[in-house]
């Protein structure tokens, strides 16, 4: 088993990042972060996911184009396109998408990457650049790349702000 301690400070360490160096990412880190994400959890082991590793700069500015604030975007050496398969699971691909993007950037921070997940796009317009299928749902776009700084922590709530307990 993992060391609890090690999980909860990686959580804890974890940002946003929306400043990329321009570095190269070794292809065998990329197939580290696939493979973790092959291995998230998903409803009734559907695994309604497919990813796409763009590293092509036409296309990665082409796409932060489409997010609605994602400028930032073009500066990643990689963006890796999350693409749900509604029918695969038409009522749970959100939340299994939503879970295997988790997953990456937990994993990316691990490997000493930053990612961001965007959430505000024209999908309709990115998805004609991926050449997604109509029966697929680009969940997001996440930019990966080496930080050129770290945000410092934000503030979260305390647990008795957010929990309730139930006899």
């Amino acid at each position: 088993m993992a060391n609890p301690d090690d999980i909860m400070q990686l959580m804890k360490e974890r940002r946003s990042i929306r400043s990329f160096k321009p570095d190269t990412i070794p292809d065998e880190t990329i197939r580290t972060i696939l493979e973790a994400a092959r291995w998230c959890q998903s409803a009734s082991n559907k695994q309604p996911w497919r990813f796409i590793v763009v590293k092509n700069k036409d296309l990665i500015k082409a796409l932060g184009k489409c997010a609605t604030y994602g400028n930032f975007i073009q500066e990643a050496p990689v963006i890796l396109a999350v693409v749900a398969d509604k029918g695969t699971a038409p009522k749970w691909y959100l939340h299994d998408t939503c879970l295997v993007t988790q997953q990456i950037c937990l994993i990316s921070w691990a490997l000493g990457l930053g990612t961001c997940w965007i959430g505000s796009m024209d999908r309709d317009k990115a998805g004609k650049l991926l050449d997604l299928a109509k029966d697929e749902f680009l969940t997001t776009i996440l930019p990966i790349g080496y930080p050129k700084s770290i945000p410092k922590p934000t503030s979260r709530k305390n647990l008795d702000e957010i929990v309730s307990y139930k006899p």
